[in-house]
């Protein structure tokens, strides 16, 4: 076999057409083989003589797509000063483009004997783990153009590969769950009919089914446990994984940008699936144990902020150029539109304290890649001051927590939430304003992944997570739910009038606050987990959505209310401002009305007292249309129809009387009492200083026009 010198730089198996190029960086091996694998179990060793900056490397000729390979790393195993070589575990290769097969859990796996924790283990990996694999970087992208949708237009809708598809009765068997699914015309047109912009996939790098979930029955569903930060995870392709699976999520992406459907990927760098030091060695470990993780002062431990078992060391050069590596190659080879970072606070953590200015954050700021696209934060982690909502730098949007939390406590009833509401509704000023980030800066939510779905929000007070066979103590406790009465299914029919309400309540709240919404997939027909608040390790049809029957008018109903909620947001700019209020009016309007008025149920501008009362919990909010401060794309003075948003999250029914002075004629466009949806165009005329009745725990939305 030949063996040419090769090239350095880029990291990872480069295809050229007559053969392949392999680099690999390590600091702590002696020296490095490059293993490739054959089908009989057999592999080929080629020693990576060429090294530069501590980068091995070697060109061989004929070596093609398709191709299994794996590293094998020489050099010192002592845990005790954070060295883990060892040439008998076959290694991933940190850029590989693809990975191949899955674990086999046993002791091979890992670096140390089970019964012997200090005592290195020779056995050979290779049989029972993944292996890398090269692949062919060309695709037709054709005049693929990326949709670029602006925040104030973004509608996101989170969804799982496999859970979004693996019940949907209009595909074929053979698509569920996997990539080709994403493209096919019905899951298309569910999303372009919802009116969604951009789907947020959760994991879609390649993971790994933890060793003690696999031994209790269960998979890490969720895939928060990424070994592979440029593969797409290879469960989810319908075609194989000899790198059919990088084909078929671009033609997936291809597709959803044909929708005019963003794509944004939900990313893990926080930490990988290697675990503590007790995980097994798979790839980072291996190569360079001291420059991937972060350690204690005793080396043989991981510091972990994340839960997970281990940390990347945010201040190593080589990990900030993996990262910036694979988010550029995200962007230009996959086409993806964003990136949604999970437990971001970590990558904020250059020693210990959440540090605001770290090294991550100016080279994304510098990058004129990665500083394009759509960036945001799930702003903490579990450390020590993780919890950093509204810290973010100024390029970066944010899961806000506080909204979740906020939206929640008005609907549940909990007293003194009122004045925060109309922070959270408003875009959250108090949060954003400060450093120059305006209310687009909110990815507003009330349900995602991790937690309650929207009917479970509304359907159980306590978690109940027993499947994940953990005693119920996973998850979070305190859920700000409540169950409307009764714990769980019912059939009283009240129960189930009352959460239909609250349901369409926290729709219309999400879809009417300024910032951007995101919707958890199936929440807009209502799907459940039977109380699961935590079900990362549920691959199974409590986890996977279980689509609509379009007979059943409660399914349809819910989804054709969540339909008009989000076209309504999208035909009126006054729900989706790129500034926030200035609670004046605004010079050059034709009426001198302020572009915000809050007031009381009587119709009464809210005085301080009435903000301050700890049972206070309904309010009127007028949004002038003809009050927009920003200009259009080009320009151009935008105007809107003028709205009234009254909110009774009182347990009780309240009269709410037409404010005057604000518009006298009115048309009822939402009613979250009627169960059959939005009837816009129909409601009913109101005049200025009518009374209307809101029953307990409803909202009613006006309009005027311009």
């Amino acid at each position: 076999m030949q063996v040419w010198p090769g090239e350095a730089y880029p990291l990872g198996a480069t295809y050229d057409g007559a053969g392949t190029n392999f680099a690999v960086f390590t600091e702590s091996a002696d020296r490095v083989e490059l293993c490739l694998l054959h089908d009989d179990g057999s592999e080929t060793a080629v020693e990576l003589r060429e090294s530069d900056a501590f980068v091995r490397h070697a060109y061989v000729p004929g070596v093609m797509p398709g191709q299994r390979y794996g590293f094998r790393a020489h050099g010192p195993y002592a845990p005790e000063r954070g060295l883990r070589c060892n040439s008998a575990k076959l290694l991933l290769d940190p850029y590989a483009k693809a990975v191949s097969g899955s674990i086999h859990w046993g002791e091979e796996v890992y670096g140390y004997h089970f019964g012997a924790p200090d005592e290195r283990n020779d056995l050979d990996s290779a049989p029972h783990t993944m292996s890398s694999v090269v692949v062919n970087p060309y695709f037709d992208w054709g005049d693929d153009r990326r949709p670029r949708t602006g925040y104030h237009h973004t509608v996101i809708y989170e969804a799982h590969v496999k859970g979004l598809t693996m019940r949907h009765p209009g595909l074929p068997e053979e698509l569920r769950g996997t990539y080709a699914a994403l493209a096919h015309p019905a899951v298309i047109e569910h999303l372009t009919e919802l009116g969604v912009t951009a789907l947020e996939l959760m994991p879609v790098h390649q993971f790994v089914n933890d060793h003690r979930l696999v031994d209790m029955g269960l998979n890490n569903y969720w895939g928060y446990n990424t070994i592979g930060f440029f593969a797409p995870h290879n469960a989810y392709a319908s075609w194989g994984d000899r790198g059919q699976q990088v084909l078929e999520f671009k033609s997936a992406v291809k597709a959803l940008h044909e929708a005019g459907i963003e794509v944004i990927l939900d990313v893990v760098y926080n930490h990988t699936a290697e675990g503590n030091h007790l995980g097994p060695t798979l790839s980072f470990r291996g190569l360079d144990n001291l420059s991937y993780y972060r350690l204690t002062g005793d080396r043989r431990y991981y510091m972990d902020t994340t839960g997970t078992g281990n940390s990347l060391l945010m201040r190593s050069p080589h990990v900030l150029q993996l990262i910036m590596d694979s988010l550029r190659y995200w962007v230009t080879e996959m086409h993806v539109d964003g990136f949604r970072f999970d437990l971001a606070a970590t990558l904020a953590r250059q020693f210990h304290e959440v540090d605001r200015l770290s090294s991550f954050f100016d080279l994304v700021q510098q990058d004129p890649v990665v500083s394009q696209v759509k960036l945001i934060a799930e702003p903490w982690d579990v450390g020590e001051g993780g919890y950093q909502v509204g810290n973010f730098p100024p390029l970066w949007t944010e899961w806000n927590g506080k909204y979740r939390d906020t939206v929640r406590d008005l609907w549940r009833g909990e007293p003194r939430a009122l004045a925060e509401f109309a922070s959270r509704l408003t875009g959250s000023s108090d949060l954003y304003q400060d450093d120059g980030r305006r209310p687009l800066a909110s990815i507003n939510f009330v349900t995602c992944h991790d937690g309650f779905t929207l009917h479970d929000l509304v359907s159980y007070n306590h978690k109940h997570n027993q499947a994940n066979g953990e005693d119920n103590r996973d998850g979070e406790s305190h859920n700000r739910s409540w169950n409307c009465g009764a714990e769980g299914e019912t059939d009283d029919p009240a129960v189930l009038e009352l959460r239909s309400r609250q349901i369409r309540n926290f729709i219309a709240t999400l879809m009417l606050s300024q910032g951007v919404p995101m919707i958890s997939h199936g929440d807009e027909f209502a799907r459940t987990q039977r109380g699961n608040n935590n079900a990362y390790c549920q691959d199974s049809e409590l986890a996977w959505l279980k689509w609509p029957d379009p007979a059943r008018e409660d399914d349809a109903a819910l989804l054709d209310f969540t339909r008009a909620m989000v076209w309504l947001r999208r035909d009126h700019p006054v729900f989706r401002r790129r500034r926030f209020f200035h609670g004046r009016p605004v010079e050059g309007t034709h009426d001198d009305l302020s572009d915000i008025a809050w007031f009381t149920p009587e119709g009464k501008e809210m005085a301080q007292r009435d903000w301050n009362s700890a049972q206070a919990s309904a309010l009127t909010v007028f949004l002038n249309g003809n009050a927009i401060s920003e200009p259009g794309s080009r320009g151009q003075r935008i105007s809107d129809d003028s709205f009234l948003l009254m909110f009774n999250a009182a347990p009780k029914t309240l009269d709410f009387v037409v404010p005057v002075n604000h518009g006298r004629q009115w048309q009822v466009v939402v009613d979250t009492a009627r169960v059959e949806g939005v009837p816009t165009g129909s409601g009913p005329k109101v005049q200025a200083g009518d009374r209307l009745t809101l029953v307990d725990r409803s909202m009613v939305v006006l309009q005027r026009p311009v």
